[in-house]
């Protein structure tokens, strides 16, 4: 097995770095500070084929794979933690569910706007009280009304709404067949009324980059917009999770390296009783812990997307990458605050808020305990992991 690293990885992490030195670090204090959506970023990233890895160059893609989209993610997440949601909306759980679960005109219509960054995407699932059990919580309902289908409810943490062009929004068609009656929409949440999102403060996270809460009040949909058929919900739910496990996986490295960047140079110059701090053997006891933690959640990362570039079944291999992930974050992040002390506390370090990012996407496309529960009854044989194919549209072209 050949563990080089692949030369289009290598020139990936460079093109990430360029968009973060040319378009990101001299821009984003001031979209901070305004609270603006940064439209002009984003659409500087699709230009730079950030967003379109994962998708054949008749769809404005650059057909680089699944193993590209995880280390974008990580790279950009390392250098800029918010921009990583980019990678959700506007690469994978948005234009990749029209573009695996919707019809060829779908796919064509939408797909190459959002990856191009020239329509921003979300991707509607989370209710109030839903949690872990979004279907089963699910109180959002769509109504056949003629030629298309009116919404009413609400949702919560949806990321990117407040800016959103376009976006993949789920709602019970039939209440009273419970999961089975959920249904999968494109909706174009700027062109009807009907539509709210109302951003929610959640500090230290960006101030320009946010998740909302959504509320819909006969929202009207065109029945041509319907993803899949109805009551295909659940089923095209799951399958975009699975792909977000991806890139949340790839952020959490990223997030994880960030922070063990930050403490090996704190460590590195931090005296304390004439020695620097790192040579404590405390101190670097948990730095060991990281460093291979970090290499085996980046390892892990890049087996799913192995797995997704062949086509191949990776529910199980998503589980176990997303639960290692959210631990190796975890860790990485204790460290840093141990070893920084009071200091992680201070604005005057980015600690506090990786910290925060950290904690977010460990609950994000499935929680610890969902993961623990799917990977245990997958080991135990109670219910198979790999029992969902995954679409590889680079395989399974629409066109």
């Amino acid at each position: 097995m050949d563990f080089s690293e692949d030369p289009i990885i290598e020139a990936v992490r460079d093109t990430v770095g360029r968009v973060y030195e040319a378009e990101i670090a001299p821009k984003i204090a001031a979209f901070e500070a305004s609270g603006d959506f940064p439209y002009e970023i984003i659409r500087a990233m699709g230009d730079a084929g950030l967003f379109g890895a994962a998708f054949p160059e008749e769809m404005g893609g650059t057909a680089m794979g699944f193993a590209a989209v995880g280390t974008i993610s990580e790279e950009i997440s390392r250098l800029s933690p918010g921009f990583g949601y980019a990678m959700n909306m506007q690469a994978m759980t948005c234009p990749f569910t029209i573009f695996n679960w919707g019809t060829k005109e779908q796919a064509r219509h939408f797909v190459p706007e959002l990856i191009s960054g020239r329509k921003i995407g979300m991707f509607a699932l989370t209710e109030p009280g839903g949690g872990s059990d979004p279907g089963g919580a699910m109180r959002t309902v769509a109504r056949r009304d003629g030629d298309s289908y009116v919404l009413n409810g609400s949702k919560i943490w949806i990321t990117f709404s407040n800016a959103a062009d376009v976006g993949v929004l789920f709602a019970k068609t039939d209440p009273a067949a419970g999961k089975r009656g959920i249904s999968a929409f494109i909706v174009e949440s700027k062109k009807t009324p009907g539509f709210t999102a109302r951003p929610i403060e959640m500090r230290p996270l960006s101030n320009c980059l946010r998740s909302c809460e959504i509320f819909l009040e006969d929202f009207r949909v065109p029945a041509e917009n319907l993803l899949g058929r109805e009551g295909d919900g659940l089923k095209v739910a799951l399958n975009a999770l699975e792909y977000g496990r991806l890139t949340v996986s790839g952020r959490l490295v990223g997030l994880a390296q960030a922070c063990f960047d930050e403490t090996l140079r704190y460590a590195r110059e931090r005296e304390v009783g004439g020695k620097r701090i790192g040579e404590y053997q405390m101190v670097q006891q948990p730095i060991a812990d990281v460093a291979v933690g970090i290499d085996a959640a980046r390892l892990m990362m890049r087996r799913m997307a192995w797995l997704m570039d062949k086509g191949e079944r990776s529910t199980r291999a998503a589980a176990r990458a997303k639960y290692l992930a959210s631990n190796v974050a975890q860790k990485a992040a204790q460290t840093a605050k141990d070893t920084f002390a009071a200091y992680a506390l201070t604005e005057e370090y980015p600690i506090s808020t990786l910290s925060a990012y950290i904690n977010m996407l460990t609950v994000g496309e499935g929680t610890p305990n969902v993961q623990r529960i799917l990977i245990a009854e997958d080991a135990l044989g109670f219910k198979v992991a790999d029992r969902h194919p995954v679409k590889n549209p680079l395989i399974h072209k629409t066109a």
